[in-house]
């Protein structure tokens, strides 16, 4: 079992606060990949005690980039640069209210060259709140 806390969230992104949406990494390999986010107060993408849906959106964009930063860290890359190439069949339910942790799940479909699409699940305990399929293309770039 591989232990997820060897790398900080800042080291697996590139983003930055106050627009970091994972607070950590819960599971990954090659095909399915957990995070989770409290939703705070202070939370840039917090509506009136509500995560917001641009926020459940760039939650799951960041799952994707802890994915590729923990698969290139672990592998003795660095980590890279991705780009959302496309947002299709988004469902939110419900958006999570102040206090809340959200786990979400993304699980790989494909990956052709620099192009993964996946299927991302956003969960509230067992509930689903949200749904959508995302294409993330990785750059070239080191991420720093």
């Amino acid at each position: 079992m591989s232990d997820f806390s060897k790398y900080g969230i800042l080291e697996l992104i590139p983003q930055r606060p106050p627009f970091v949406m994972v607070d950590s990494l819960i599971s990954c390999d090659l095909s399915i990949t957990r995070t989770q986010l409290e939703v705070r107060a202070d939370n840039i993408f917090n509506d009136r005690g509500r995560l917001s849906t641009a926020g459940i959106c760039e939650n799951i964009a960041q799952t994707c980039a802890v994915r590729l930063g923990y698969l290139s860290l672990a592998s003795g890359q660095p980590v890279r640069l991705g780009y959302i190439g496309a947002i299709s069949n988004m469902q939110v339910y419900r958006t999570p209210v102040t206090g809340e942790t959200v786990v979400t799940e993304i699980n790989v479909l494909q990956e052709v060259f620099n192009i993964t699409l996946v299927h991302a699940v956003v969960k509230c305990g067992d509930e689903i709140i949200a749904q959508t399929d995302l294409k993330i293309a990785l750059g070239d770039d080191a991420a720093r």
